[in-house]
């Protein structure tokens, strides 16, 4: 299959009727597979309606179809339209995070989407993302648009259209380039279905932003313990992990720096996530900072970039610092986790 690159620029006026918007709307209208950056990394998108446009999108991904997507929309009307039922602290999020990295899982209203996007549940994860391309170009085509990562199914999610080319090209129909995405994590997931609304996936939006609007939250328990079931879109298989096994190091530099001789005298190719402030402390490999400690949201952005600069680079191990679970950290964390397979090494020197 050939795939199309479209290079659009965010920043032009009237995005909405641009040649390259209008193109890759009729391919999505004709169900097939496009995917397009939104501010937290790029989607691949589908027609959320269609049952033949779904399967694709798992058949590119190489994804099981008993998980569950996320449908992206760029209007409330969109939502009326898919939605049974809005909680009254669903509308308080909207209006505070809409739109944005915040997906809410609500009653689906039946026979309005293709039950694989919801893998049979009579719920539906849906959120509408804050980028211009993407809004545009769902408004373009007229159609809830499905979309999970549009990524290698298990390797870190795409930042760039060049991270999307680097797995997809040949299998989907077209990627539009709206340049390096923003917030770099994917959104927080959260069950508004319930009467304590529950994060199933922190991500863009935080624990404490999301309790200032509508008071008490739970976090979900499968965020902590790696054999619960998750219930929430991208976290029920292994995800983000690069070709290199991921060690998280809970411990101070001189550990980690032992660690890392050990492996080199064993011949290993090793390679080191760090903060900024500690990236000239180690000798390694590889060492990739990215981010500071003093801004975790710029950790969060260049998470994904590191791990696949990794895979890049041949490492035969990996060895990552530990980040502050506070704020976006926790979305950090949790991603981390995910790609090291919950593999810590604890000590100190």
């Amino acid at each position: 299959m050939e795939t199309k690159v479209w290079l659009v620029d965010k920043n032009v006026d009237n995005l909405q009727s641009y040649p390259q918007i209008i193109e890759s709307a009729e391919l999505l209208g004709a169900n097939q597979v496009v995917a397009f950056p939104t501010e937290t990394v790029y989607g691949l998108g589908a027609n959320a309606k269609s049952d033949e446009a779904v399967k694709k999108v798992f058949e590119a991904k190489g994804r099981p179809s008993d998980n569950p997507l996320i449908v992206h929309i760029a209007s409330k009307e969109q939502l009326i339209e898919i939605v049974e039922e809005i909680p009254k602290k669903a509308w308080k999020l909207m209006a505070e995070f809409w739109p944005g990295p915040l997906t809410l899982i609500m009653k689906r209203k039946p026979g309005q989407l293709s039950n694989i996007v919801t893998a049979g549940l009579d719920t539906v994860a849906v959120r509408m993302p804050n980028h211009p391309i993407a809004l545009s170009l769902i408004k373009a085509s007229g159609l809830p648009i499905a979309a999970p990562s549009a990524n290698t199914s298990g390797k870190p999610s795409p930042t760039s259209a060049k991270h999307v080319e680097d797995d997809l090209v040949g299998r989907i129909a077209g990627i539009v380039d709206g340049g390096v995405t923003g917030v770099g994590v994917e959104s927080t997931v959260l069950d508004c279905t319930v009467d304590v609304p529950v994060i199933l996936r922190p991500g863009g939006v935080t624990f404490e932003q999301i309790e200032a609007v509508i008071g008490t939250v739970k976090q979900d328990v499968a965020l902590k313990h790696k054999d619960a079931a998750p219930k929430a879109p991208g976290m029920k298989y292994t995800h983000y992990a690069p070709k290199a096994p991921l060690f998280l190091v809970k411990g101070n530099q001189a550990f980690l720096q032992k660690l890392v001789n050990e492996k080199r005298s064993d011949g290993l190719k090793v390679g080191v996530i760090s903060s900024t402030e500690h990236q000239h402390e180690y000798e390694a490999d590889y060492v990739i900072a990215p981010g500071s400690l003093a801004d975790l949201h710029t950790v969060a952005a260049g998470l994904y970039d590191t791990l696949r600069q990794f895979d890049a680079l041949d490492a035969d191990i990996i060895f990552s610092e530990m980040f502050p679970e506070s704020g976006i950290g926790v979305a950090v964390m949790n991603r981390l986790v995910k790609a090291a397979g919950h593999q810590t090494i604890e000590g100190d020197l």
